[in-house]
């Protein structure tokens, strides 16, 4: 295990329990969420998409040190699309209004535990790599 894999384990381990990811299904949100951000072109490419699509003052806020600004469960389907979140629905066996809502309280959260100095990492697909790694060794 690298350095890397051993401090992405603890950050994934704080945001598991910042979210209160304690049981399966929100075990499951959180690496779908890490393979959604990943599937988007990594973090610079998911922020983008939050950015083309109008909420640049949320993504700001949860790259940011500061608090994380909401963002609704309508916007997040606006920004990433239902066939995205559809995939994931299909993948956790739930409805994907169900998952927009449950990816609005989450992905605030993970994106602002992946940027822990209020800046995208250089390293950010390492890091989203590490992630998955942590969370699939779960």
């Amino acid at each position: 295990m690298s350095l890397l894999d051993g401090i992405l384990g603890n950050v994934m381990q704080t945001a598991l329990n910042n979210l209160g990811a304690s049981n399966p299904q929100q075990n499951q949100l959180l690496q779908a969420g890490m393979q959604l951000i990943q599937q988007h072109g990594g973090l610079p490419g998911i922020l983008d998409k939050f950015k083309q699509a109008g909420f640049g003052d949320q993504v700001a806020s949860w790259v940011g040190t500061g608090a994380n600004m909401p963002i609704s469960a309508d916007a997040i389907t606006q920004a990433l699309g239902n066939s995205s979140l559809g995939g994931i629905a299909k993948q956790l066996g739930v409805d994907p209004s169900q998952v927009s809502g449950q990816l609005a309280q989450a992905l605030p959260q993970l994106i602002n535990h992946l940027t822990p100095q209020g800046q995208v990492p250089d390293n950010h697909a390492d890091l989203l790599q590490a992630g998955l790694k942590a969370l699939l060794g779960r």
